[in-house]
């Protein structure tokens, strides 16, 4: 198992490009928590953070994919590091300016989310050219669904530590010039400098107009409502098993299911086609969901977490690779921020039903709502099985070798019927 991911690694520029991607991920990843505890320092209320975070994140969703066009018409390096730059630069005047006066604490949140650049769809657009055998470009999006889950579980901590070794403005200072850094580490490499969109047709939809990219897009938005409700509703139930800590184990236990299921799922080449596998995985996914409707206890109901988690990392690299089968050509990072974006909505679609849900029903009725999300996601890859199965063929790798001098356009990685 060890084998295939450290092939990925070893491979020129893989792991500079995974490990700049992930820090210049980190504000993005640890600024619903770092909002959170700044607001609270400077007097403000939790509404009040809640609503400086909902802000991000909504400008946030708006930003990514219209940052991964520009990628897409641009380049890299002439999109992300800017970004990056401005949004620092939002963030570190809100971290100055506080939240008085108000209005411009909301524009300067807003402007942070709008401009986080678009590092996970630029990654997932670079792995072509990095990794020349189409089974490592599957391997290497499996790795990054999992490299995911270790930085949303390892940002939250780092939120903390800087706040307990300087304050919590510093923890927002550090982590966006972090954020920076990694950007920085990125566009200078030599795949990313490289790096060119395959030509593309001009049409105002860009990657929406690929009707596979939009059927996956609507299951996913189902997906990130499961995973949002999980989180609300688990909540009830710690509070009657224990509190705070048995809620930390349920996440810790939500997060480390997903690592073990992508860490197994990449490690070895599946037959078949993505979309039917797909297919399969969100069904065992809403299947995984049910037993946490038993509500057993504290330690029974972290192993069932931590089944509930186990196909979620699968699910979302077996996404990546249908994204690119039907991204529309010239539109691959735009087609990826497109993905992120869904998702991100959706857990926060998730969050918001659920809080009613568990106000009226209690965890039972909260533990419900994944389950059902799960089907209804289920439900649309089936009725849009037709769609999903006729993937866009015949465009070019949006990548050129650093050694081709003339920036040649290589044939482009067709998953064919394995993956």
């Amino acid at each position: 198992m060890a084998a295939g991911y450290l092939e990925i690694l070893r491979a020129r520029h893989a792991a500079r490009l995974l490990t700049g991607t992930l820090v210049g991920r980190l504000p993005n990843a640890t600024a619903a928590i770092a909002l959170v505890l700044f607001v609270r320092a400077d007097g403000g209320t939790y509404s009040l953070a809640g609503a400086l975070a909902a802000v991000y994140g909504v400008a946030n969703a708006v930003g990514q994919p219209v940052l991964g066009r520009l990628v897409d018409l641009h380049g890299q390096p002439r999109v992300q590091l800017p970004a990056a730059v401005l949004a620092a630069l939002a963030m570190t005047a809100f971290a100055f300016s506080g939240t008085d006066p108000l209005p411009l604490a909301y524009v300067c949140v807003a402007a942070a989310g709008l401009f986080t650049p678009p590092l996970e769809g630029g990654l997932r657009a670079l792995w072509p050219s990095v990794l020349r055998r189409e089974e490592q470009v599957h391997t290497a999006y499996a790795m990054d669904a999992i490299a995911q889950e270790v930085m949303f579980t390892v940002g939250p901590l780092l939120v903390t530590l800087c706040v307990s070794l300087w304050s919590e403005r510093a923890a927002l200072l550090v982590l966006n010039a972090v954020g920076v850094l990694g950007a920085l580490s990125v566009v200078v490499s030599p795949p990313s400098r490289a790096w060119r969109s395959a030509p593309r047709e001009a049409h105002w939809l860009g990657a929406l107009r690929s009707p596979g990219l939009l059927a996956l897009l609507g299951a996913f938005l189902f997906i990130g409502i499961a995973l949002g409700s999980i989180t609300v509703a688990s909540v009830p139930y710690a509070d009657d098993h224990g509190g705070d800590a048995v809620y930390g184990w349920l996440m810790a236990a939500l997060g480390l299911g997903a690592l073990i299921g992508g860490t197994v799922y990449g490690a070895r080449q599946w037959g078949g086609t993505p979309e039917r596998r797909l297919r399969l995985l969100v069904a065992l996914l809403a299947v995984c969901y049910l037993p946490l409707t038993l509500m057993p206890d504290t330690i029974a109901m972290v192993l069932l977490t931590l089944v509930a988690g186990v196909f979620l990392a699968p699910c979302i690299a077996c996404a990546f690779i249908i994204v690119d089968r039907h991204a529309p050509s010239g539109t691959v990072t735009e087609a990826f921020s497109w993905l992120v974006t869904t998702f991100t909505v959706g857990a926060s679609v998730g969050t918001g039903l659920a809080g009613p849900v568990v106000q009226t029903g209690g965890a039972l009725w909260g533990f419900a709502l994944p389950a059902a999300a799960g089907a209804v996601s289920l439900l649309v890859l089936l009725a849009t099985g037709r769609v999903l199965a006729a993937p866009v063929r015949g465009g070019v790798v949006a990548a050129s070798s650093e050694n081709d001098p003339n920036r040649a356009v290589e044939p482009r990685f067709s998953s064919g019927d394995r993956a």
